[in-house]
């Protein structure tokens, strides 16, 4: 994680803005009366807004640790993929 000052910001903001973007960095931008602010890239920010969702749901949650769980004890199986002609 990054913590840079406001002025420090503006003045390097694409150098800033891209490490936050192809470094997958999050970063504070530190400012006056402790009023800082979070900077992430659009994908971390999905992921997050994602996470939580699934996370906020209990049968969602239930379901993908429930998933999880039988992948981790090797209760897995293995299909072929069919193509599939749309213009029938």
């Amino acid at each position: 994680m990054l913590a840079v000052n406001y002025t420090n910001l503006r003045d390097n903001m694409k150098t800033y803005m891209d490490k936050v973007t192809d470094d997958c960095e999050t970063m504070i931008v530190t400012r006056k009366d402790n009023k800082n602010v979070v900077i992430l890239s659009e994908d971390a920010y999905n992921n997050l807004v994602e996470n939580a969702y699934v996370m906020g749901n209990k049968s969602n949650y239930d379901w993908l640790m429930d998933s999880k769980a039988q992948l981790d004890n090797g209760k897995i199986s293995v299909h072929d993929l069919s193509e599939v002609d749309i213009d029938e």
